[in-house]
C-alpha cells in the first residue's frame, strides 16, 4: 500500500515540470575529440573502446590541473560570505558554461571571533537544481560548524546558455555529451577543494544529491585531500537510473531503439561508481536511500551497499522513509538533513 501511495506521490510531483524535452540519440564523439570515420569503425565499438580506456587511465581522465585564477567577491550576508568563481580545466563550446561558480557558507566563528577554518564540505546539488537548491543545507551545515561551498553544476544556473530551459546537456541521449559535461563536474569539484585546501581548511568533505551523489564519489575517488563523503541517493550504476528512473523517462525515449542497457553501462563506465568502488573505501561514506524511489529504484542504491560491503568499505547507510521527490518536502527533508549533517560535522 505505502509503495503505491508514494509512487502515485512521487508521480504527481513529476508532473508538475512540463518543459522537458525528447532529444534525438547521438553517440556524441565530436565531444570526445573521437573520429568513427578516420578509425573505419562503427560508432559503439569506437566509444566502447574509449571508455574502457578512460576508466583504465581514470586519473588522468579526471585530472585537474592547479591554477591561480580564482576570483573571490564577498556578500552582505557576513565578511567571509561570498562568492568564488574559477575557469573549468574542461572546456565546451559554451564560453559561460567553463566558468565555475561557488557560494561560500562559512562556519559560525569560534568563540574568539577566528574564522573556523577547520571543517569544510564541497555541496553538488542535484540534477536541474535552481540557485537556492540546498542553500537551506549549506546554511545547516555552517551552523553545525562546517563550512559549505555550494558548487553550481555545469550547464545550471549562471552556466546555462540562452538556448537551454533545463540543464539538459549535462544528462542526455547524446551519450559522449553526457560524458564529457559531467567529467567536467568532477574536475569542477576538484578544483573546488583545491580552492579550500588553498584557503586553509584542514579537513575537507563533499556532499552530492542525486546526481551530485555520483560526482561526488567520482570526486572522491580521485581527490586525495576529501576525508568523508555524504551520498544523497545512490546506485552502483550511472546508466540504470536513466534506464530505469522516473526523472530521466524523457532521456530513456531518446535512447530507446538505439542501444541497449548492457551496451550503455559500459559506455557510460567511466562516469559509474561502480568502477570506482574500490578507490574510496578508505573514505568514510555514507550512503542514503529512500525505500520508494522511483528515481534512484531501490535494488540500484542496495546494489552500491553491497558493493561497498564486499570490498570492506568504511561505510554508513541511512534509509529514509520516502521517495525521490519526496525526500524534498516535511518531515522527510529534516531526516534527510539531519542524517547529512551530523555524519559530516562528526567525519571531519
Amino acid at each position: 500500500m505505502l509503495t503505491r501511495l508514494f509512487a502515485s506521490w512521487e508521480r504527481r510531483l513529476y508532473g508538475r515540470t512540463t518543459d522537458r524535452v525528447v532529444r534525438p540519440f547521438e553517440w556524441g564523439l565530436d565531444w570526445l575529440g573521437l573520429d568513427r570515420c578516420a578509425a573505419g569503425r562503427a560508432a559503439a565499438d569506437v566509444l566502447a573502446e574509449w571508455a574502457s580506456r578512460a576508466v583504465a587511465q581514470s586519473p588522468e581522465f579526471f585530472s585537474a590541473p592547479p591554477i591561480e585564477e580564482y576570483s573571490w567577491e564577498a556578500s552582505s550576508d557576513g565578511p567571509e560570505a561570498g562568492t568564488v568563481s574559477f575557469p573549468s580545466a574542461v572546456r565546451t563550446p559554451h564560453p559561460c558554461n567553463d566558468i565555475v561558480h561557488g557560494r561560500l557558507f562559512p562556519a559560525a566563528a569560534r568563540r574568539d571571533g577566528r574564522q573556523d577554518r577547520r571543517k569544510a564540505v564541497v555541496v553538488l546539488p542535484q540534477w536541474n537544481a535552481d540557485p537556492d537548491g540546498h542553500v537551506g543545507l549549506c546554511q545547516l551545515l555552517a551552523r553545525f560548524g562546517v563550512t559549505a561551498l555550494r558548487l553550481s553544476l555545469p550547464y545550471h544556473d549562471r552556466r546555462m546558455p540562452p538556448e537551454l530551459g533545463r540543464a539538459d546537456y549535462i544528462v542526455s541521449s547524446n551519450l559522449g555529451q553526457t560524458l564529457h559535461v559531467c567529467r567536467q563536474a568532477v574536475v569542477d569539484a576538484r578544483r573546488a577543494v583545491a580552492w579550500l585546501d588553498r584557503e586553509g581548511y584542514e579537513r575537507i568533505g563533499i556532499l552530492g544529491t542525486s546526481l551530485g551523489s555520483c560526482l561526488a564519489m567520482l570526486t572522491s575517488a580521485h581527490e586525495p585531500l576529501i576525508r568523508a563523503q555524504a551520498l544523497n541517493h545512490v546506485s552502483l550504476y550511472f546508466a540504470d537510473v536513466i534506464w530505469e528512473g522516473l526523472s530521466t523517462e524523457h532521456v530513456r525515449q531518446g535512447l530507446d531503439g538505439h542501444i541497449t542497457l548492457d551496451d550503455l553501462r559500459e559506455v557510460w563506465m567511466p562516469i559509474s561508481p561502480a568502477a570506482y568502488v574500490d578507490r574510496v573505501k578508505r573514505t568514510r561514506t555514507l550512503l542514503v536511500y529512500a525505500l520508494y524511489d522511483t528515481t534512484f529504484p531501490l535494488h540500484l542504491s542496495r546494489a552500491l551497499v553491497q558493493e561497498c560491503r564486499r570490498v570492506g568499505a568504511d561505510f554508513r547507510v541511512a534509509v529514509l522513509p520516502c521517495g525521490h521527490y519526496t525526500t524534498g518536502l516535511a518531515p522527510f527533508k529534516y531526516l534527510d538533513g539531519y542524517a547529512l549533517v551530523r555524519f559530516l560535522s562528526r567525519n571531519l
